[in-house]
């Protein structure tokens, strides 16, 4: 099977608290009007917010939930993300749902945005899955975009269609859309860039093509967004060149050049750890007169 069907849901929800079943019945009023959807995606951290006090072991209730409504619309579920208690502290966790109602797989955050999502562990491991008959599918979370290895190595481990939950609510949304734009040029594969709205984000998602283009940009409010893709045209991009031209995967896997001040040892970084400790801004003095 060629295309599939993928619905963006960007919704207002509450900060801190509970949103799942403000998520369920989104999901049944999209079912309804869009039978033909396949696959559904929410933004980062929709289920319970975005405050650490309601973190929860998995597999957990809310994830529980969605497993049944996955089920129920025999969908692909990604309810977004919820914060994970684990031994070792807590996880900004993604839960990957069949159509079946199981959970096939949970990617954690790469990269927390710190120093302001504070109290978060960083995951360390890369998570793609295949829709048997369909293709294969990378999951990243916020600010792992703006970490070009990060979406490289998803496109090397075969992911045709990164889905990429966010929740931003700062001024630094204009530069994610070119970045969204860029990750699926560089990497010649589909990308959603599914934001919140209202407390959880200002809107703005984005679906890309595998040559760049923009298929759709929303607004700032709410909005579902059913998107068709084709994967015979990442397939295509891929072997022949993005319109015709370059070949970024294939130059990449042909490279001779070798990065490996990335693959130091030692972890250092001479350039790099002359840029000062990872923490927020401080107000400069003023000089009183």
């Amino acid at each position: 099977m060629s295309y599939f069907t993928i619905a963006g849901v960007q919704m207002h929800a509450h900060h801190h608290g509970d949103n799942t079943e403000a998520m369920r019945h989104r999901i049944d009023v999209l079912m309804s009007r869009f039978p033909q959807v396949q696959m559904v995606l929410f933004s980062e951290l929709m289920p319970m917010g975005a405050s650490t006090h309601h973190a929860q072991p998995m597999p957990s209730s809310a994830e529980a939930l969605f497993c049944q409504i996955a089920e129920q619309h025999r969908i692909w579920l990604i309810p977004g993300s919820m914060f994970e208690q684990a031994e070792d502290g807590i996880y900004n966790t993604l839960s990957v749902i069949n159509p079946h109602g199981q959970v096939v797989n949970r990617f954690r955050k790469l990269f927390p945005f710190r120093p302001y999502e504070i109290g978060v562990e960083s995951g360390s491991e890369f998570v793609v899955f295949d829709v048997p008959n369909v293709g294969r599918f990378g999951v990243s979370i916020c600010y792992d975009m703006w970490f070009p290895e990060t979406t490289r190595t998803l496109a090397a481990m075969g992911a045709e269609v990164i889905l990429h939950p966010t929740m931003t609510d700062t001024i630094d949304r204009d530069i994610e859309l070119s970045m969204a734009r860029t990750n699926a040029a560089v990497n010649q594969c589909y990308f959603f860039d599914i934001n919140g709205a209202g407390a959880l984000g200002n809107g703005r998602s984005i679906v890309v093509g595998p040559s760049g283009d923009v298929i759709h940009q929303a607004g700032i409010g709410e909005e579902i967004m059913p998107i068709e893709i084709d994967m015979t045209r990442v397939r295509r991009e891929r072997e022949a060149g993005l319109r015709g031209l370059g070949q970024p995967l294939k130059s990449f896997r042909d490279r001779k050049v070798d990065f490996s001040l990335y693959r130091s040892e030692t972890g250092s970084t001479p350039f790099l750890d002359t840029l000062g400790p990872l923490q927020k801004p401080v107000r400069a003095d003023i000089e009183e007169y």
